[in-house]
Protein backbone atom coordinates (compact mmCIF):
# COMPACT_ATOMS: atom_id res chain seq x y z
CA UNK A 1 0.00 0.00 0.00
CA UNK A 2 1.21 3.48 -0.92
CA UNK A 3 0.31 6.17 1.68
CA UNK A 4 -0.20 9.71 0.40
CA UNK A 5 -1.01 12.95 2.26
CA UNK A 6 -4.09 14.59 0.72
CA UNK A 7 -6.33 17.52 1.65
CA UNK A 8 -9.27 16.66 3.92
CA UNK A 9 -11.68 17.53 1.10
CA UNK A 10 -9.85 15.49 -1.58
CA UNK A 11 -12.33 13.25 -3.48
CA UNK A 12 -10.60 10.03 -2.34
CA UNK A 13 -10.65 11.19 1.29
CA UNK A 14 -14.33 12.11 0.94
CA UNK A 15 -15.12 8.67 -0.52
CA UNK A 16 -13.43 6.84 2.36
CA UNK A 17 -14.94 9.15 5.00
CA UNK A 18 -18.41 8.50 3.58
CA UNK A 19 -17.74 4.77 3.90
CA UNK A 20 -16.60 5.06 7.53
CA UNK A 21 -19.62 7.23 8.35
CA UNK A 22 -21.81 4.44 6.98
CA UNK A 23 -20.10 2.02 9.37
CA UNK A 24 -20.99 4.37 12.24
CA UNK A 25 -24.61 4.48 11.06
CA UNK A 26 -24.78 0.67 10.91
CA UNK A 27 -23.13 0.13 14.29
CA UNK A 28 -24.30 3.12 16.32
CA UNK A 29 -27.36 4.42 14.48
CA UNK A 30 -25.84 7.70 13.31
CA UNK A 31 -22.83 9.45 11.85
CA UNK A 32 -19.93 10.82 13.91
CA UNK A 33 -20.88 14.39 14.84
CA UNK A 34 -17.47 15.48 16.14
CA UNK A 35 -16.92 19.03 14.84
CA UNK A 36 -14.17 19.13 12.22
CA UNK A 37 -13.12 21.47 9.43
CA UNK A 38 -10.78 20.87 6.49
CA UNK A 39 -8.34 23.39 8.00
CA UNK A 40 -7.98 21.16 11.10
CA UNK A 41 -5.98 18.75 8.95
CA UNK A 42 -3.72 21.22 7.14
CA UNK A 43 0.00 20.65 7.81
CA UNK A 44 1.80 21.27 10.07
CA UNK A 45 -1.12 21.29 12.52
CA UNK A 46 -2.73 18.21 11.02
CA UNK A 47 -2.57 15.67 8.23
CA UNK A 48 -4.96 13.47 6.26
CA UNK A 49 -3.57 10.25 4.75
CA UNK A 50 -5.03 7.99 2.09
CA UNK A 51 -3.65 4.53 1.40
CA UNK A 52 -3.75 3.32 -2.19
CA UNK A 53 -3.57 -0.16 -3.59
CA UNK A 54 -2.71 0.54 -7.18
CA UNK A 55 -4.95 3.51 -8.04
CA UNK A 56 -7.71 2.48 -5.62
CA UNK A 57 -8.10 4.37 -2.32
CA UNK A 58 -8.50 1.64 0.32
CA UNK A 59 -7.54 3.17 3.67
CA UNK A 60 -7.40 6.48 5.48
CA UNK A 61 -6.60 8.16 8.74
CA UNK A 62 -5.92 11.67 9.97
CA UNK A 63 -4.62 13.66 12.90
CA UNK A 64 -5.16 17.19 14.13
CA UNK A 65 -3.23 19.12 16.75
CA UNK A 66 -4.64 20.06 20.13
CA UNK A 67 -2.94 22.16 22.79
CA UNK A 68 -5.31 21.94 25.73
CA UNK A 69 -7.45 22.83 27.43
CA UNK A 70 -7.37 20.07 29.99
CA UNK A 71 -9.06 17.82 30.96
CA UNK A 72 -9.92 16.95 27.34
CA UNK A 73 -6.54 17.63 25.76
CA UNK A 74 -2.98 18.38 26.82
CA UNK A 75 -0.46 20.62 25.11
CA UNK A 76 1.13 18.57 22.34
CA UNK A 77 -1.77 16.19 21.67
CA UNK A 78 -2.57 14.81 18.22
CA UNK A 79 -6.15 13.57 17.92
CA UNK A 80 -6.47 10.71 15.45
CA UNK A 81 -9.63 10.65 13.34
CA UNK A 82 -11.20 8.73 10.45
CA UNK A 83 -9.22 5.51 10.66
CA UNK A 84 -10.78 3.23 8.07
CA UNK A 85 -9.91 0.34 5.76
CA UNK A 86 -12.27 -0.71 2.96
CA UNK A 87 -13.83 -4.16 3.32
CA UNK A 88 -12.00 -5.34 0.18
CA UNK A 89 -8.60 -4.49 1.71
CA UNK A 90 -9.00 -5.76 5.27
CA UNK A 91 -6.73 -8.34 6.84
CA UNK A 92 -3.55 -7.11 5.15
CA UNK A 93 -2.14 -4.88 7.88
CA UNK A 94 -3.20 -1.63 6.21
CA UNK A 95 -4.80 -0.19 9.37
CA UNK A 96 -1.57 -0.77 11.29
CA UNK A 97 0.40 0.89 8.47
CA UNK A 98 -1.84 3.97 8.52
CA UNK A 99 -1.69 4.13 12.33
CA UNK A 100 2.11 3.90 12.28
CA UNK A 101 2.37 6.68 9.68
CA UNK A 102 0.00 8.89 11.70
CA UNK A 103 2.16 8.38 14.78
CA UNK A 104 5.37 9.06 12.85
CA UNK A 105 4.14 12.24 11.16
CA UNK A 106 2.51 13.62 14.32
CA UNK A 107 5.74 13.06 16.26
CA UNK A 108 7.76 14.75 13.49
CA UNK A 109 5.48 17.78 13.87
CA UNK A 110 6.24 17.96 17.59
CA UNK A 111 3.12 16.22 18.89
CA UNK A 112 3.78 14.45 22.19
CA UNK A 113 0.74 12.21 22.62
CA UNK A 114 -1.73 10.52 20.28
CA UNK A 115 -5.34 10.43 21.51
CA UNK A 116 -8.41 8.93 19.89
CA UNK A 117 -12.01 7.99 20.52
CA UNK A 118 -13.69 4.81 19.36
CA UNK A 119 -16.56 2.69 20.57
CA UNK A 120 -17.39 -0.70 22.01
CA UNK A 121 -19.11 -1.69 18.74
CA UNK A 122 -15.74 -1.47 16.98
CA UNK A 123 -13.85 -4.33 18.66
CA UNK A 124 -11.41 -4.59 15.75
CA UNK A 125 -10.38 -0.96 16.30
CA UNK A 126 -9.95 -1.46 20.03
CA UNK A 127 -7.83 -4.56 19.35
CA UNK A 128 -5.64 -2.59 16.90
CA UNK A 129 -5.07 0.26 19.33
CA UNK A 130 -4.39 -1.85 22.41
CA UNK A 131 -2.03 -4.14 20.49
CA UNK A 132 -0.21 -1.01 19.26
CA UNK A 133 0.53 0.28 22.75
CA UNK A 134 -2.51 2.49 23.38
CA UNK A 135 -3.95 2.64 26.88
CA UNK A 136 -7.41 3.73 27.91
CA UNK A 137 -7.57 7.39 29.01
CA UNK A 138 -10.39 9.56 30.40
CA UNK A 139 -13.11 10.20 27.84
CA UNK A 140 -13.05 13.44 25.88
CA UNK A 141 -15.00 15.18 23.15
CA UNK A 142 -18.65 15.06 22.18
CA UNK A 143 -19.02 11.40 23.21
CA UNK A 144 -17.47 11.71 26.70
CA UNK A 145 -20.81 10.88 28.35
CA UNK A 146 -21.71 7.98 26.04
CA UNK A 147 -21.39 4.57 27.72
CA UNK A 148 -20.21 2.95 24.45
CA UNK A 149 -17.38 5.47 23.98
CA UNK A 150 -13.77 4.53 24.72
CA UNK A 151 -10.76 6.84 24.51
CA UNK A 152 -7.14 5.80 24.17
CA UNK A 153 -3.77 7.51 24.25
CA UNK A 154 -0.15 6.76 23.48
CA UNK A 155 3.05 8.68 24.17
CA UNK A 156 4.73 9.76 20.94
CA UNK A 157 8.00 11.04 22.35
CA UNK A 158 9.72 7.71 21.70
CA UNK A 159 8.20 7.07 18.24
Amino acid sequence: MRIVPVPYDHPDAAKLMAAVQQVYVERYGGEDITPMTPADFDPPQGLFLVGYQGDEPVACGAWRAHDGPEPDFRDGDAEFKRMYVADSARGRGFARMILSELERTAALCGRKRAVLETGTKQPEAIALYTSSGYAEIPKFGVYRCEPESRCYGKDLTSV
